[in-house]
């Protein structure tokens, strides 16, 4: 098959409806929308979740917990990824997003203790946990909390 020969599944394209476009498109002065009504008018319906009155589902149910809106959320990065870079090199936030280790800094770089690192580097973030400062310590590393 060519690129040239494909042609779309049959019935899977349908042409969108033109209402209000004269009486013979067979939707034309109510342009299907009927009569009178909440409905028939501009801007008319109801909002999502309402219920005609009746308590709403979203009501109803009850809510548990809180968010805390000003918590920080920190993208996190494994010790073991860190052996990406080269022995010496200075890894901070930046040096992370453009080795594509990260796609968004967010609040911060939390570096992790998971893995192992046999490199030797300094090390920039905004938090470590205890066992990676250890495990890039003890590499021959540098911690450097920004």
């Amino acid at each position: 098959m060519k690129l040239h020969e494909m042609s779309v599944v049959p019935g899977s394209k349908k042409t969108r409806t033109r209402v209000g476009r004269g009486i013979g498109s067979g939707n034309g002065k109510t342009a299907g929308k009927g009569m009178k009504g909440q409905n028939s008018r501009s801007g008319g319906g109801t909002r999502p979740g309402f219920e005609g009155g009746q308590m709403p589902l979203y009501r109803l149910l009850p809510k548990r917990g809180f968010k805390n809106v000003w918590a920080k959320e920190y993208a996190e990065v494994n010790v073991s990824t860190l052996n990406r870079f080269e022995d010496g090199a200075t890894v901070d936030p930046v040096a992370l997003v453009e080795a594509g280790i990260l796609k968004n800094v967010r609040d911060g770089v939390r570096i992790l203790g998971n893995g192992d690192l046999e490199k030797k580097l300094t090390v920039q973030a905004q938090g470590f946990t205890k066992t990676a400062q250890e495990k890039i310590e003890a590499a021959g590393g540098k911690v450097e909390v920004i």
